[in-house]
């Protein structure tokens, strides 16, 4: 982040320190200085995390599901080599050995219900998920819940032809194959936090599988901090162009929950670039700057895509922060395609078309933010600027953390035009601060913890607040 200094609001702005502790007055002491903004405390074992990925079991992965024929959700439950329901029980078979390293701290389950008559179910229907559970270790944070998905249905041209080959290379296996690598990756290591690894059904045919889970989740009030869905994450080629160095991930502003209450009070003091989904995406951008080097989780203003949707929808809809990670260039004959060569062009989502070293950087993006969310504690709960008085200066709280090893927190601010987030200014481990010489008028605010090794969480958007 670029220093305080730089900002002729930050050239007005003091720093109160009276009643900091110790501790958190050495911290501020080093967070000032331009070099210890730009540079926050690093977790070497995130590091480590990312560097082992590897491109050769995502392959392998993505492989094994593209040979059961078709994933579509309609097709047999019951054949053992081919059909959704042969996809399903390999995939339970491998989240089974991969917690078998978790020393007992994973759990798999399939989650199957019954999905009733709808425009693209023409009979009721069981769709399954498999859901494989990293139970965190911290007590406060233990129910704390960050989910990693990719939807192992698949389809062809006629999103209603059951029997047509439909491999699903790129849609979705690479996504679900991003799930179970990350799963394999962390089973071994503790988290503060609660990470769920999940491969979804009924995607294409209207969101089923994540619909259910989220609602479920909702159900059992279930704190879920964040949802990641990886969709089409399998090529760096497209129709117009490559990029191997960067993944989109789209985020929507304005949440899809939001109540007229909460329209009210964002429209009077604006926010449309400051929902919970947005401050996640770039933690995302954020954390992979840090861990991913050289590949950019690239910020999409938008929820999805033109006329597309994915698995971050309905946890949208039930109130919780989620983002969509998917390819910088789609290239749409080799989507929702029956397998086919017409004109000279070969059609359908065949393997030849992934990239297996592409998939394991956007499953490194995925390990490094979900590591460094659930190793870190969580989001300021009712963060406020005070709107008691008329002040040039901004006046801030927000609740104390749960978690036991809080060093303390972070004011951050940007122009109201900038997308993400410039300055940043260590505080002490108190519940409220005042930015003196800086208008809450003339620039967005933000509020983030910080633990004692240095992991940050996302960023709480204040509300106004007398």
């Amino acid at each position: 982040m670029a220093s305080p200094l730089a900002s002729p609001f930050a050239r007005r702005a003091t720093v109160r320190k009276a009643a900091l502790p110790a501790l958190a007055a050495v911290l501020l002491a080093a967070i000032l200085t331009p070099a210890a903004e730009a540079r926050p405390l690093r977790d070497p074992e995130i590091d480590k995390m990312v560097q082992q990925v590897d491109a050769r079991n995502l392959g392998r992965i993505i492989t094994k599901l593209a040979s059961f024929g078709t994933r579509h959700t309609l097709s047999s439950q019951d054949d053992p080599v081919r059909g959704i329901g042969a996809a399903r029980d390999w995939i339970y078979d491998e989240y089974t050995r991969i917690a078998a390293t978790s020393g007992g701290r994973m759990t798999v389950r399939k989650q199957s219900f019954v999905q009733p008559v709808s425009p693209r179910v023409p009979t009721p229907t069981v769709i399954t998920n498999v859901v494989a559970t990293l139970r965190g270790t911290q007590d406060a944070s233990a129910g704390r819940t960050y989910v990693v998905s990719g939807h192992y249905d698949s389809r062809c041209s006629d999103v209603m032809n059951v029997t047509c080959d439909a491999p699903g290379a790129n849609d979705d296996a690479s996504g679900v194959a991003v799930a179970i690598e990350a799963a394999r990756v962390m089973a071994r290591r503790t988290f503060d936090a609660t990470v769920v690894f999940m491969a979804v059904a009924g995607e294409e045919q209207g969101l089923y599988g994540s619909a259910h889970f989220a609602q479920d989740a909702k159900q059992n009030n279930v704190d879920i901090q964040g949802m990641f869905t990886n969709d089409i994450v399998g090529s760096a080629d497209g129709e117009n162009g490559r990029d191997a160095k960067a993944v989109r991930v789209f985020s929507e502003g304005v949440p899809t929950s939001e109540t007229p209450a909460q329209a009210a009070v964002r429209q009077s003091v604006g926010g449309e670039n400051d929902g919970v989904s947005r401050q996640l995406a770039r933690f995302v951008n954020e954390t992979a700057g840090q861990h991913v080097p050289r590949f950019d989780a690239r910020l999409y203003y938008r929820r999805d895509r033109y006329l597309r949707g994915g698995d971050q929808i309905p946890f949208l809809q039930q109130g919780y922060p989620a983002v969509r990670f998917t390819e910088v260039h789609e290239d749409y004959r080799h989507q929702h395609q029956d397998i086919r060569v017409e004109d000279g062009v070969q059609y359908g989502d065949l393997l030849p078309y992934v990239e297996p070293d592409y998939v394991a950087r956007v499953t490194q993006v995925n390990v490094a933010a979900l590591a460094a969310l659930a190793r870190g504690p969580r989001s300021p709960g009712r963060a406020a600027i005070v709107t008691s008085r008329l002040t040039n200066d901004t006046d801030l709280r927000w609740d104390a953390n749960p978690e036991p090893d809080i060093s303390g927190y972070e004011v951050l601010w940007r122009d109201t035009t900038e997308p993400t987030w410039t300055h940043s200014r260590f505080v002490g481990n108190v519940t409220s601060y005042t930015v003196e010489g800086l208008s809450k008028d003339n620039a967005q605010f933000g509020i983030r913890a910080v633990d004692e090794q240095g992991h940050r969480s996302p960023v709480s958007y204040p509300s106004p607040a007398s």
